[in-house]
Order: structure tokens, then sequence, then C-alpha cells
């Protein structure tokens, strides 16, 4: 399997849509279609780039080697809940106000 079906692979894995994909690693959803019907080459910096965003393991982007992702989904929020946990209650108030103001941010970039 090529890199850029791995790519397809993990999209469809995270039940994003090419457009959603896209925005959320500042590409156009024409380039990712593009890669994904492998027209256009994946390169180092869109892979570093989608590993980053998604928690997708890098080595198996580009080769296949390994696991899809570093942790699964409910490895992430069992860890989130555990550290969350070991929060004193006023960090945990803060640590939720993030949490909205990063959703918000999420909103209004995918606005535009």
């Amino acid at each position: 399997m090529t890199v850029n079906k791995r790519i397809r692979l993990l999209r469809q894995a995270l039940n994003m849509s090419q457009t959603d994909f896209s925005k959320a690693i500042y590409i156009s959803s024409g380039y990712t279609a593009e890669i994904e019907n492998e027209h256009r080459a994946a390169n180092d910096r869109i892979i570093h780039l989608i590993s980053l965003t998604f928690g997708a393991n890098e080595q198996w982007l580009k080769t296949g080697m390994g696991e899809m992702f570093h942790a699964s989904p409910l490895e992430r929020k069992e860890r989130i809940i555990a550290l969350f946990n070991e929060l004193d209650p006023r960090f945990q108030e803060y640590a939720l106000t993030v949490i909205d103001q990063l959703l918000k941010l999420q909103k209004e970039s995918k606005k535009t």
C-alpha cells in the first residue's frame, strides 16, 4: 500500500471528509484529493503535519510499519481523564476554560 493510500485510510479512520481533513492541516481539499488519488506525492512536510495534527504514527504513514496511531482515541481519553483527575480543583476549572476556548477557536477556524 502506498503512502497516499495510507493517508486516505487514516482520514477514513478519523471519519473525516476531505474538506475537514484538509482544513485541519491547512491545505486545500483539492490538494488532499490529488494526494489520495495518487496524482501528487505526499511530501515529508505533509506527512509530518498529518502525524502531529491527528496523532498518527509517522513511520506507519511512510512505510506501513507499526500502528496507524500512536495511541488509540480511547487511550488518549483515558490519559486526559487521569491527568485531569490529578489536578487541583482550581486548575481543573482552568483546564476546562482552556478547552472551551480551544473549541471556540476550532469552530471559528472551520468557518474560514
